[in-house]
This record gives C-alpha cells, sequence and structure tokens, in this order.
C-alpha cells in the first residue's frame, strides 16, 4: 500500500469507505460488499475510484472482472480508472490499465469464457452467435418443421414463443409458472411449447449456434460443476459488479457460483432503480445480497446527491419512503431552494402539451437550451399529443424509448388509409394499404392501383375489380371499409379505419397491445380537428423526423427538446424535467397494477423519473382523461385521479398549480367565392 492517498480526498466520507472496503496492507480480500449508490450520489465515479485503488495497491488488473451493462460503460469506466491511477502511478498508469481486460458486460464475457472452455464442456469453440431476429427465424422454423402453425387454434407467433423460452432460462422459472403469471393466454400451449423449445435447442446445437440467452445458461451450465466453477472463480480476486438491482437470477446464479463465500465480490446498485423486470431483471437479488453470506456482506449506502435541489430530493424520498421493501436511505444535498416541485392539474392531455410547450420556452428565453429540458413518460404512446403540437410550433425534438409517434409504422398504415380514402388515386398510400391485405403482392397491387386510376370513380372501380386470388374475405372487408368510409362522419370513421386495421396490427406485429395504444391515442389527437381533410393536411405538414433510439439529433437543429420514457431516461439527467400523466392508470399503468411486486416497480419508475430533475420538476395531472379496453363500459373519456404514489401527506412537498386553459380563437369562416381553376396554368410550367 502506498502511504499517500490523495487522490481519494475528493471523495465524501461513504464513497471513501466503499472504495477503501477489504483492501488491506497484508494483502488478504475482504469480505463481501453492497454499495447502495442513490441516484445522482456519484456512483460510476465511486467504483472507478475502487478499481484504480485496487490496481494502486497492488491488485493485478488482469484478476479483476468488471461486469457493467453495456460495452459503452464498461470503456468508459476503463478510461475513467487510467485517469485516477495516474495520478499517482503516472505513465504506467496506461499499462495497468491496459492489462484490466476482463470488462466487459455479463453476455460478453460469458461468450469469452465459453470459447475458452468450449473443449472441456462439448461446445465447439468456433460457434456462432444469434440475435434476437436470427433466433426468431431460426424458433419459426422449428415451429413449422413442428407443424405448429397449422395448427387449428392460433399458435403464438415466433416472437411470443421467443419471449416465453427468453424469460424461463432468465428468470430461471418453470414454463408452467411463466406462462401463468406473464402469458397466461399461451397456457393451452405448454405441451407444444415444451416440444418446440426442445427441438429448437436441438437445431441450435446442430448448427452450432448460441443464442444471446445461451451466452448466459451455458456460463451458468458450466459452473454448476464445482472443479469448473472454482477453477473460473479462481481467475478473480475481485469481481465488481455495476446495476445489480437489474441481473436476472440466472446472471445471480453465475455471480455466486464464482464466489459462492463472496471474498473480493462487489455489487453496486441502487433498489429504488430497479425498473426493468420486463427483461426478467429482479428486485430479489439486490435486496437478498447481503444475506447470501456468512458473515453477511457488509452494507455501504451513498445517500449524498449531487444532481438535484433539496426540495426534489425531499419530495422523491417521500415517494419511495411508501415501498414495502427497500435499503432505508433519505438522498440530502447541499443544493437548497425555494422552488418545490411542480403538481400541475391540466383539464386534458391536450391542454397538457400546451402548457408544457408554453413552460418549454419560457426556459429557453431564460437561457436554458431546449436539450437542458426534458418531457418524460411511462409509455411511448403517452407523448403523442406532444409530439402533435412541437411540431405544429416548430419546436424540434428527439425521442428516445420508441419511434416517434406519427412515424412508428402502425400509425403511419392508418393515416396511409385515410389518405387513400380521401384520394383514392394518392398511389403511395394505396400502395402501402393494398401491402397489408394478406396475399396481395406488388404485382397485385399494382394492377389495383392502375384499374383504379382509369376510373371516373376510383372507389366504385375498386369495388368493382375481382378479389386477388389468395386474398379472400380480407379483400371484401376492404372494400366495403373504404365505401363507407367515404360517407361516413368525422372523426367516427377514423374508429371505423382502426376496427379494420386491428387484425392485421396483431398479425403483423408481435407487440400488437403496446401498439394498440398509439391507434386509440390517434383518434384522441383527431378528435381536436374539424375534419379529415384538416387532419391529415395538419399532419402532414412540417412531418417529424424518423427517429429511433439510435437515430440521435435533427440534423439542421443544433438544439431540441428531449422526449424519452422513463425507461431510456435511467442514467441521465436534465435541468428542468417535466412528466406526463401523473395519474392512475398511466402512473401506475393499468398493465402493471396487479400483482404488489408489480405496483411497487411502479412506484420506483415515478421515483426515477422525479430524480432526473437538477432544478426544475414537473408532474402533470391531466384531469380529464381517455381509457380504451374495458369491456363493461367500453372507450370513454372518464376523469382521472392524481397517482396513488403520491397520497395526501406527501402533498406538503409540492407546489400544487392548476394551469387555466384559455379557449382557442375560432378561425374566421371566409366568404365563399367563384371557384378558378388554376391546374392547367401549373400544367403549362412543365410543358
Amino acid at each position: 500500500m502506498l502511504a499517500s492517498t490523495a487522490y481519494l480526498d475528493g471523495l465524501n466520507p461513504e464513497q471513501r469507505r466503499a472504495v477503501e472496503h477489504g483492501i488491506g496492507p497484508d494483502g488478504t480480500i475482504g469480505v463481501p460488499l453492497l454499495v447502495i449508490a442513490g441516484a445522482g450520489s456519484g456512483k460510476t465515479n465511486t467504483l472507478a475510484h475502487r478499481v484504480a485503488h485496487l490496481i494502486v495497491a497492488g491488485a493485478d488488473p488482469r484478476r479483476i472482472l468488471l461486469m457493467t451493462f453495456s460495452r459503452r460503460a464498461a470503456a468508459e469506466m476503463a478510461d475513467r480508472v487510467e485517469r485516477i491511477a495516474r495520478r499517482v502511478l503516472g505513465d504506467t498508469a496506461s499499462v495497468m490499465t491496459d492489462a484490466l481486460s476482463w470488462a466487459g458486460t455479463f453476455h460478453g464475457i460469458g461468450a469469452r469464457l465459453l470459447r475458452e472452455y468450449a473443449e472441456r464442456i462439448g461446445l465447439d469453440p468456433a460457434f456462432t452467435i444469434h440475435d434476437r431476429e436470427d433466433s426468431a427465424d431460426l424458433i419459426n422454423l422449428v415451429r413449422h418443421d413442428l407443424g405448429l402453425s397449422r395448427t387449428e387454434s392460433r399458435f403464438p407467433t415466433k416472437g411470443t414463443c421467443l419471449a416465453i423460452y427468453s424469460r424461463c432460462v432468465n428468470a430461471e422459472m418453470e414454463i408452467e409458472a411463466t406462462l401463468g403469471q406473464f402469458f397466461p393466454w399461451c397456457a393451452g400451449w405448454v405441451g407444444e411449447l415444451k416440444r418446440l423449445f426442445a427441438a429448437y435447442v436441438e437445431a441450435k446445437q446442430q448448427q452450432n449456434v448460441l443464442d444471446y440467452d445461451d451466452l448466459l445458461l451455458y456460463w451458468a451450465q458450466m459452473v454448476k460443476h464445482a472443479a469448473l466453477a472454482e477453477e473460473i472463480g479462481g481467475r478473480f480476486d475481485h469481481v465488481m459488479v455495476d446495476e445489480y438491482q437489474d441481473t436476472n437470477r440466472l446472471q445471480s446464479s453465475v455471480l455466486l457460483a464464482l464466489k459462492p463465500a463472496g471474498h473480493g465480490l462487489t455489487v453496486v446498485g441502487d433498489d429504488a432503480q430497479s425498473i426493468y423486470s420486463f427483461r426478467a431483471a429482479t428486485v430479489r437479488n439486490i435486496l437478498d445480497f447481503p444475506e447470501q453470506f456468512s458473515p453477511a456482506a457488509e452494507i455501504v449506502t451513498l445517500d449524498r446527491n449531487y444532481r438535484s435541489t433539496q426540495p426534489i430530493l425531499s419530495a422523491a424520498n417521500g415517494v419511495i419512503s411508501l415501498a414495502k421493501e427497500r435499503f432505508t436511505k433519505n438522498l440530502w444535498t447541499d443544493r437548497m431552494s425555494a422552488h418545490k416541485p411542480q403538481l400541475v392539474a391540466i383539464r386534458d392531455e391536450a391542454d397538457q402539451a400546451r402548457y408544457i410547450v408554453g413552460q418549454v420556452l419560457a426556459n429557453r428565453e431564460q437561457g436554458t437550451l431546449l436539450k437542458h429540458q426534458a418531457v418524460l413518460f411511462r409509455t411511448s404512446s403517452h407523448s403523442g399529443p406532444l409530439e402533435v403540437e412541437l411540431t405544429r410550433r416548430n419546436i424540434p425534438f428527439v425521442k428516445f424509448g420508441g419511434l416517434k409517434f406519427l412515424e412508428a409504422a402502425h400509425v403511419k398504415d392508418m393515416l396511409a388509409l385515410l389518405r387513400f380514402t380521401e384520394n383514392p388515386r394518392d398511389r403511395v398510400a394505396g400502395f402501402r394499404v393494398l401491402h397489408l391485405l394478406p396475399g396481395v403482392g406488388p404485382a397485385s397491387a399494382q394492377r389495383v392501383l392502375d384499374s383504379m386510376a382509369e376510373a371516373a370513380d376510383p372507389i366504385a372501380a375498386l369495388a368493382a375489380l375481382p378479389s386477388p386470388p389468395r386474398a379472400g374475405e380480407d379483400w371484401r372487408l376492404f372494400v366495403e371499409t373504404v365505401e363507407n368510409l367515404r360517407s361516413s362522419e368525422w372523426p367516427v370513421d377514423l374508429e371505423r379505419a382502426r376496427l379494420w386495421y386491428e387484425p392485421h396490427l396483431d398479425r403483423i406485429h408481435e407487440d400488437s397491445e403496446v401498439r394498440r395504444a398509439d391507434l386509440f391515442q390517434l383518434e384522441q389527437i383527431a378528435g381536436g380537428y374539424p375534419s379529415r381533410q384538416r387532419f391529415l393536411t395538419e399532419l402532414t405538414l412540417d412531418p417529424p423526423d424518423a427517429t429511433s433510439d439510435q437515430a440521435g439529433a435533427p440534423l439542421l437543429d443544433e438544439d431540441y427538446l428531449i422526449l424519452s420514457t422513463i425507461h431510456s431516461a435511467k442514467g441521465q439527467e436534465w435541468k428542468s424535467v417535466f412528466v406526463l400523466n401523473v395519474v392512475d392508470g398511466c402512473m401506475p399503468s393499468d398493465l402493471g397494477a396487479g400483482r404488489s411486486a408489480e405496483l411497487e416497480e411502479e412506484r420506483r419508475l415515478l421515483y426515477v423519473a422525479m430524480t432526473r430533475a437538477r432544478d426544475d420538476l414537473h408532474l402533470l395531472v391531466p384531469q380529464r382523461f381517455f381509457v380504451h379496453g374495458q369491456a363493461a363500459k367500453g372507450d370513454r373519456h372518464m376523469y382521472a385521479s392524481r397517482t396513488r404514489f403520491i397520497p395526501e401527506k406527501l402533498l406538503p412537498m409540492f407546489e400544487r398549480t392548476t394551469w387555466p386553459r384559455a379557449a382557442p380563437a375560432e378561425p374566421s369562416t371566409a366568404s365563399r367565392a367563384a371557384p378558378i381553376d388554376i391546374r392547367a396554368g401549373m400544367r403549362g410550367m412543365w410543358r
């Protein structure tokens, strides 16, 4: 051990305690350590200092295993470790940190170990790895070979089958329990699914491929053998895991097999930010960690926050304090402020969008860039009205956690049907809609559109056409829908279009239930326009840029507002944060308010959203909300209730306001004038 540890002087006492834990002058390795790192508490900095401190103290970096949840995070951690170590070791620090070769994701480390030990466990070391799409295609081939695609009742699609398989593997659950808890609509297919998965495994082995889940599964199976577990675990003096609250049972099994006594094992995370159960992550891993060992793991809590103001932290602490089970922790900071977080009651979602745009622009006028502000939401579809308002006001934005609302494939399909009905000569819209029909390919679609183009009444010509040979009943329903849409009232015809499209949505998309929420949202947006023509025109003008999680910022704008799902926002921070739809039914989600564990995760989602804000936090509570899918009463508007996660006793922690709605001025109706035909002149421009 070096006498000088000045490079640790910038740490607070709890951080330093975590960094120095179990590092003795005699080279002994301490008991396991659990670092409960609250939001904004310097978790990454603490973990990087711990790794650097180990190296400076003489630990062999080749015997340090560091597992993170992305390759980028591992690379950034290694860079930070080098910068810290360089203060003591000088130029030799880069040599030492270059030897930190066992830093990566669980899956990446698993793949590397499997190749090293392949011949000893019966694997060909030249195996290839399938991504999710490849895996779904292979499981579909096996499904077809077994005749499961020809069953009288609809067998689960390839995507659903892969999701069931993956959940069973990662959660270490029997298929019966998995179906009962997560896929109840598939419970009648237990025998067939077992047969499918057995054949899928055999097909992978015959083709010498592993899928994404196999990288953990084979690793876990390998370390079930005591000799191999001891050999692999003995290669590492120190094993460190970041974001431990986001691990699944399979990952925990691997970790405990490598270090059953826990010596040299450090896990870092925050039970209050465990929000990824849909990926089979379980908060039980971090909650149960200390008692997995004897003596129990030491716990160090980092509760000093370097991000938010104290009023924001007090409100967030109040929300999470009502959790049924948690590690006790109250975030605090030196950043005092007189401004409490805002709890804003608003009439409806349209006003919610207008309120946010007004606040965002006001902040910008006061010097806060758009990119330093964020709007967060529970589900991607919740941002639909806001995206339309931002587009109308020409405010650039980037959305994380899904496609922009108007660019999602299923929304574009619906808009194409409306455009085709509005203008049957629109070949682009017609081509897209016709492709939705089973048995209608490019050639058939082209023939249909050609016939319509030559007719005086294109819709009548469509109705007179014979059905394409393989389209059958779908063709008749399509023609009837187009004819009915031509004469129905607005916005009722959008509902009629949705009812026609929903069976195709279920057939085309694995996540149809999530996408269906977007279609209901589209209906709500449409209700604010006086006609189908106005609706289509205003949504077409200045459409949002097509973007996904990887698309990045609009190329023509140096500043842009951030829109993000709460899941995608984890680990991020902004000066001002707006949280949409903080009402029961959205937060918690109707789909997440069943079991107690699901409800507790919904509470943690709100906590994560609140702790993204540095200076300014607005929780929006629409008073009137649209709900759908309830068989007893059908789709309807209802009055919403403030989320149950902010009960009366927490209200003093917020500033409660109501945003008044000013009725928009009605546009004046221009007097009718005799029509002027300018089409001939337009045609003449190109002669």
